[in-house]
């Protein structure tokens, strides 16, 4: 005794989907590296000016405290040489 097959398909099968997906343009090579390109330059310089711009706002404290101090210096200096003055006026007055 044979059995016979038969061959069957599932009523899901031979159903065409109703809703189709659209299909995406795919990007090019050159698009897609001009873009990589342009957002890397973008992302590499604003990096460099954030890092400069710190620089700068150290640099620019150092020299500002250079700055106090050498004021500092020159008014302890003058105050120095003021009473040297008034020293040697005094002296010249007792002569």
């Amino acid at each position: 005794m044979q059995l016979a097959r038969t061959f069957r398909t599932s009523s899901q099968l031979l159903e065409t989907p109703t809703a189709a997906v659209p299909l995406r343009k795919p990007v090019g090579a050159f698009r897609g590296g001009m873009f990589g390109f342009l957002l890397g330059t973008t992302l590499a310089g604003a990096v460099t000016y954030y890092y400069i711009l710190d620089e700068y706002r150290v640099s620019n404290e150092l020299l500002t405290e250079d700055i106090y101090a050498l004021q500092a210096a020159v008014q302890r200096l003058y105050n120095y040489l003021d009473s040297l003055e008034e020293k040697m006026d005094a002296n010249q007055k007792k002569k």
